[in-house]
């Protein structure tokens, strides 16, 4: 996924899909597509969270080194 996306588009975007499957609104069509996406989404979510959480320790720790 190269796209330029936030984590708030990505989390808006699963819960978007999501709401459809509850709802039986993707016809068989779309349902493997759909759920191809909202993991490809989530992997990115996990990522986008995995780097904040290694900057703000990097931070805190330049920060205690002052």
């Amino acid at each position: 996924m190269k796209e330029k996306l936030s984590y708030k588009e990505a989390m808006a975007e699963i819960e978007q899909i999501v709401a459809c499957l509850e709802e039986n609104k993707l016809d068989v069509d779309e349902l493997a597509v759909k759920v191809k996406r909202v993991s490809e989404l989530i992997a990115f979510c996990k990522a986008k969270l995995h780097d904040t959480e290694e900057e703000v320790e990097n931070i805190l720790k330049t920060m205690e080194e002052e």
